[in-house]
């Protein structure tokens, strides 16, 4: 009986190697190689300048108060608060043990919410405190746990949970007191679950990031806000619009629906902006003051050639 082939590793270390090709004679593979580095950028109005100098990161989210914020140092994928000005920096995850994203911050800035995954598992929900101590899974036993995000009051978190095995995700909300998690009545195949600063309202993205959708809680229906490429839905600090970015479409760009009429507004293009892919996607969120951020790809990849033996 013929024997199953068995994968070899070819590389170790650092850096992060995509697209490989063979040599005609089979006796080289050629690959691009390098070790992903971002910057932060910020629209002042006319461009695009760098936010938080220096800093290879994305994620960011800011505390209520505007005093610190949390981020994803990349290319690790390790979980950081810090100052505005980027002292008194704390590490809150272990990027040897899991890879931590999009973190939210708790409304009175003691916890941060966030997603990680590890060798073994997909993506889950954790809660930390902002100190670093007191790591946990929200949802101990899901199989997943999407982009948890915090209710006004602190006392409930909003989150995408799906099986592996099904369809699409399905926003639900966790009661933090007694742990029980709801779904939110016609929340299935939506992930992205944004609360509004009021309370009233819940966005949320369609699996195939092509519509925008608002779940009124005081009456409980969904309806759609726009239907486009959508990428990182972000609430206005007032919650009078939803922020987001175009994905997938030829000329992308940040845009804001306004809650009170629908109306929706392209703000300014992305086209020209060379964005990093990261595990999620391309970033995009929402600074101090509802300034636009995003991070853009300053990674210098090479290319590389490895012998081998078939």
């Amino acid at each position: 009986m013929q024997q199953k082939a068995k994968p070899v590793q070819l590389t170790n270390g650092p850096l992060d190697f995509w697209m490989p090709v063979p040599s005609k004679d089979g006796k080289r593979i050629f690959a691009l190689g390098g070790q992903s580095r971002s910057e932060v950028l910020r629209y002042d109005g006319r461009s695009f300048v760098p936010y938080i100098d220096g800093a290879s990161v994305t994620d960011l989210a800011f505390s209520a108060d505007g005093q610190r914020v949390a981020y994803i140092s990349v290319p690790e994928g390790a979980l950081w608060t810090s100052k505005i000005d980027g002292s008194n920096r704390i590490e809150l995850s272990d990027p040897s043990v899991m890879e931590a994203a999009l973190p939210r911050w708790s409304p009175d800035g003691n916890q941060i919410a966030f997603m990680a995954r590890t060798q073994n598992t997909d993506w889950r929900a954790y809660l930390v405190g902002a100190n670093g101590h007191g790591l946990r899974e929200l949802i101990p036993g899901a199989t997943a746990g999407f982009d948890p995000g915090w209710s006004p009051d602190g006392k409930s978190i909003v989150l995408a949970v799906n099986d592996l095995g099904g369809t699409g995700g399905r926003i639900s909300i966790l009661d933090l007191q007694t742990a029980k998690v709801v779904p939110v009545p016609g929340g299935e195949n939506l992930f992205s679950p944004r609360w509004s600063p009021d309370g009233r309202y819940i966005a949320a993205i369609t699996t195939d990031s092509q519509a925008l959708m608002l779940f009124d809680r005081t009456n409980q229906q969904w309806t759609v806000l726009a239907r486009i490429g959508i990428g990182f839905p972000s609430w206005s600090h007032d919650g009078q619009y939803l922020y987001f970015d175009s994905i997938f479409t030829e000329d992308p760009a940040f845009f804001r629906v306004r809650i009170r009429d629908r109306q929706l507004e392209r703000l300014v293009s992305l086209k020209d902006i060379h964005r990093l892919w990261g595990p999620n996607g391309e970033w995009s969120g929402l600074g101090p003051g509802d300034s636009l951020l995003l991070t853009r790809n300053i990674s210098s990849p090479e290319i590389y050639a490895l012998d081998w033996q078939p």
